[in-house]
């Protein structure tokens, strides 16, 4: 990352630790979901691992502090029918 986008300040360099670490921790917690299986059985029934949850919030912070320093910005592309000013309007109309 450094070589890519030369972060020199030390705000951004803060960010981009921050970032690495969430992603170090994301990947340990998906290889103990790997290694204990997505699910647990309860007294109650089956369950969602209790790590998916907390992967998953890493993964997401991991993206929102790479996009706080500019690195994951990419052109959001719309979903849905194409718009004009108007609204929509259907074909042969």
């Amino acid at each position: 990352m450094q070589a890519e986008y030369l972060i020199r300040d030390s705000g951004g360099i803060e960010l981009l630790c921050l970032a690495c670490q969430a992603l170090d921790r994301a990947e340990s917690l998906s290889e103990a979901i790997a290694a204990e299986g997505q699910t647990i059985r309860t007294r109650t029934g089956i369950k969602a691992h209790p790590a998916l949850r907390d992967e998953l919030a890493n993964r997401a912070l991991v993206a929102r502090l790479l996009s706080k320093l500019g690195i994951a910005t990419e052109p959001v592309k719309a979903l849905g029918r194409p718009t004009n000013a108007l609204g929509w309007i259907p074909p042969n109309q």
